[in-house]
């Protein structure tokens, strides 16, 4: 499929080098609705993997709109806002949400229908984190705000050699979406090296973990999505005991079609 980033086609990352591919990745997560200054990810690439962290220092992010005080680092392959006090960005907290930073427009990478994607990662997650993969609008238009998500793990279910891998359709505020979300419990461990994928075409999307299918789920978006990486951190979770935990997110590979 042609998107406006251009053939989509096959493409790797492979986290080689020392910094992540700035053509590619912005390493911060919905900075108009905060700043890049407080959306930074902490993350390193090295030996050919990426890290997302959550140190126990981390501020959190848009603390006086979000629903419960969260703490994350996560990279987008895509971005834009319009100007300072609009409404118009991506994935909004709340309608009528306003811009308090604006993002140039930003195409790293972008698919379409007939698109796969699959990332090999470990994930380090105590009850009160969770880390994911997902594609979301890039929201030409702001009904276009579905979300593929292709692995979504709390630590909370992680227990008796298994957890619940979530996975599946979520409208956000697209009206002609259907919800098809689920998390199957898999007897895998997180922690350990698990490759995770998504296939969809206009009709279909298709969720497999290490090649095994595990969902399909009729109506997938067919506008254009970008890749949403990052591990976040729920401190209401906490037990009291937990504030040195923290989570992390280790990516091998993701690879496009």
């Amino acid at each position: 499929m042609e998107t406006p980033n251009g053939p989509a086609g096959a493409w790797s990352e492979d986290f080689d080098g020392d910094r992540l591919d700035p053509a590619v990745w912005l390493p911060h997560y919905l900075p108009c609705w905060s700043s890049r200054a407080e959306t930074a990810a902490v993350h390193h690439v090295a030996d050919s993997r990426l890290t997302l962290r959550v140190p126990r220092d981390q501020g959190l992010w848009c603390a006086e709109e979000h629903d419960g005080p969260l703490r994350l680092s996560g990279i987008m392959s895509g971005h834009h806002s319009g100007p300072v006090g609009s409404t118009t960005g991506q994935q909004q907290l709340y309608a009528g949400q306003r811009v308090r930073e604006q993002q140039p427009e930003f195409r790293g990478r972008l698919l379409g229908p007939g698109s796969s994607v699959e990332m090999r990662c470990a994930m380090s997650v105590s009850p009160r984190s969770m880390a994911a993969l997902w594609l979301c609008g890039w929201e030409q238009v702001p009904e276009q705000s579905g979300e593929i998500c292709v692995v979504e793990i709390f630590g909370n279910s992680v227990r008796d050699g298994g957890c619940e891998v979530g996975i599946g359709l979520k409208t956000i505020r697209d009206p002609d979406l259907v919800q098809d979300f689920d998390a199957p419990r898999l007897p895998i461990d997180p922690a350990d090296m698990h490759t995770y994928t998504a296939s969809w075409d206009e009709h279909e999307a298709v969720f497999s973990v290490d090649g095994e299918v595990v969902r399909r789920c009729a109506g997938p978006p067919t506008y254009d999505l970008q890749l949403m990486v990052a591990v976040f951190d729920f401190p209401d979770w906490s037990t009291g005991a937990d504030d040195d935990l923290v989570p992390e997110l280790v990516v091998d590979w993701i690879r496009t079609t």
